[in-house]
């Protein structure tokens, strides 16, 4: 058994709910710098607890090779999201039980960040530059995370050549998944306004909810698009309806609604913006809307093929290729380097009894060893 276990513990211990700060990233620091890292820590955001300006802590730890050698990045989050009530056992009192190991985040994704630091251990220091790239934000709104790290990273000229993030992409096994693509995420808030009045007096008020409704039907009747080679269609989902009125005899003021599309490389976050407060407009509404991120596509290739590899020969299984599910941190690192995502079966993810099983920590390590001393060496060509 390797030290992934023992890391994984650690960090579960430390509580990190969304924004996290200082106790958990003392716990990896200190398991990295024996490594050789240099490790770089810097907090953005100035606001209140519990508003998307709160503060948030992020790391680059980097151990450079030898000069013009190659620069593999790990990638991922400390923070996890609440955990809620009825535990078995404290959601930040790691536990094993039977074959597994117990704790909020143990799957999303300290468990995946103890398999990174165990799998540096054995990659030579000579074999090429390593880095990891950990925030604590990524489970809230993702201001001052990954973005805050990548803005670093530019101004100190840190730009890997391949990137993993260690988001629980598996399924049903450990290594049946990767994630060569995600689809981009949007929200739109919807307003109709009116004019409030006595319902028996309807000539004297405005009833802004007729208007409202005429547009969500229409924007729930649009096909985006039929999908892609890699991409499922795109979708928009009705996630709000809202008009706050206790009185059964008065028309209300102001209707609200929300909407949140999922959509793939056919499109831009903007470009939907556009289309969707067009509509709005035109049923005398207004939209306003807020792109959480773009798609982004790793082709199939080398990258992909060479973690593939490094998964068969651990597990006997060939990961499938996929683009499906929610967003990640993946969405910004695009912009740096050729992103990939592996890692932990993703059952129990944000759930309570949230659990990994301990087999899979030892082997997801020797996994991401292999990914890393092969990346370096020559990108999988």
């Amino acid at each position: 058994m390797g030290r992934a276990i023992e890391i994984a513990r650690d960090l579960i211990a430390a509580e990190s709910v969304t924004p996290a700060t200082g106790e958990v990233f003392d716990v990896l620091e200190a398991e990295l710098a024996p490594l050789g890292f240099a490790v770089h820590r810097f907090t953005r955001g100035q606001g209140a607890p519990g508003s998307d300006e709160a503060p948030v802590e992020n790391l680059f730890a980097v151990r450079r090779g030898p000069a013009g050698s190659r620069h593999f990045a790990f990638a991922g989050h400390l923070d996890v999201v609440p955990p809620g009530k009825g535990w078995a056992s404290g959601a930040f009192a790691p536990e094993i039980r039977g074959e597994l190991l117990y704790g909020r985040g143990a799957v999303d994704m300290k468990g995946a960040i103890a398999c990174m630091v165990d799998a540096v251990a054995n990659v030579p220091a000579d074999a090429g530059t390593i880095s990891f790239i950990v925030t604590g934000d990524e489970e809230g709104p993702a201001l001052h995370g990954t973005r805050a790290l990548i803005d670093w990273m530019e101004a100190a000229g840190e730009r890997p050549d391949l990137c993993l993030v260690g988001e629980p992409t598996s399924v049903n096994r450990l290594g049946d998944m990767m994630k060569i693509g995600r689809r981009g995420s949007i929200n739109i808030w919807l307003e109709a306004e009116g004019t409030q009045g006595h319902v028996a007096y309807p000539h004297l008020a405005d009833n802004p909810i007729p208007r409202l409704v005429a547009m969500l039907a229409e924007l729930d009747a649009l096909v985006l698009d039929e999908g892609t080679d890699w991409f499922q269609p795109s979708n928009l989902e009705i996630t709000d309806l809202e008009v706050g009125n206790p009185a059964h005899n008065v028309i209300p003021a102001l209707a609200k609604a929300r909407i949140s599309i999922r959509f793939n490389d056919t499109h831009t976050g903007a470009q939907l913006a556009a289309r969707v407060t067009e509509i709005a407009e035109r049923h005398g509404g207004r939209a306003r809307p807020v792109i959480s991120g773009e798609p982004f596509l790793t082709p199939p290739g080398d990258f992909s093929n060479l973690i593939a590899r490094a998964v068969e020969a651990e597990t006997g299984v060939v990961p499938e290729a996929s683009t499906s599910g929610g967003t990640s941190d993946a969405r910004f690192l695009r912009s740096v380097c050729p992103v990939i995502e592996f890692g932990l079966v993703n059952a129990t993810m944000h759930k309570r009894d949230e659990a990994v099983a301990i087999a899979d920590l030892d082997t997801l390590s020797r996994i991401y060893a292999r990914v890393a001393t092969a990346a370096l060496a020559d990108r999988g060509e």
